[in-house]
């Protein structure tokens, strides 16, 4: 089965279709279709991403699937949440992972509480306007370091601790990161879902 991704995020990608392969399911960057981006309008990784996948649907007529998620850090109120890859940029700097993440070292300069979570909604639908979209969340917890550490994954990757683990997300090899993550851990959940509603596998 094909499904449009709507991301033109490489590495995401790879991710998903690693996730999604035994399925038999196919992913399809919207941006080689000449798909847009989506407006990102709202303040919850499932508005978001159910927003996105109905977009990618639309204009592709295909079954489309859509990713939204990011970096929840509670002393900042779930900040920067679903604006985590614009975190910078919001504040007057510019948009890259290195920028994201001196942005939050600074907002967490001197705070004893670095408890973090990555967040990911996943939403699937058959069509732009399925009345029953399927809607899975993955939540990753751990902590934020003073300091980078590790050279693997992307965004707040080096960042953030894993305590179970004993590493950074960035240091983890690919493999281990693609059975632990919150993308994972939402996928799971969302296989679960293609094979008793949409009859995959």
């Amino acid at each position: 089965m094909k499904l449009v991704l709507a991301s033109n995020n490489a590495k995401k990608l790879l991710e998903l279709q690693a996730l999604f392969t035994p399925l038999g399911i196919e992913l399809v960057n919207q941006g080689s279709l000449g798909i847009p981006e989506a407006d990102e309008p709202f303040d919850s990784f499932v508005e978001n991403a159910l927003t996105k996948a109905r977009h990618a649907a639309r204009l592709s007529g295909l079954p489309a699937l859509a990713d939204d998620s990011g970096l929840a850090v509670e002393v900042l109120g779930g900040a920067p949440g679903v604006r985590s890859a614009r975190y910078a940029q919001d504040a007057g700097g510019e948009k890259s992972d290195a920028a994201n993440n001196a942005h939050l070292l600074r907002q967490l300069d001197g705070v004893a509480d670095r408890r973090a979570r990555f967040v990911c909604a996943l939403v699937a639908v058959r069509s732009a306007d399925d009345p029953e979209p399927l809607i899975a969340m993955g939540r990753w917890a751990g902590e934020i370091l003073a300091a980078p550490q590790g050279e693997g994954g992307f965004g707040y990757d080096p960042l953030m601790w894993i305590p179970a683990l004993g590493s950074t997300v960035a240091a983890l090899p690919a493999a281990d990161k693609n059975r632990l993550s919150h993308r994972a851990l939402a996928a799971a959940s969302l296989m679960q879902q293609f094979r008793e509603v949409w009859h995959l596998g």
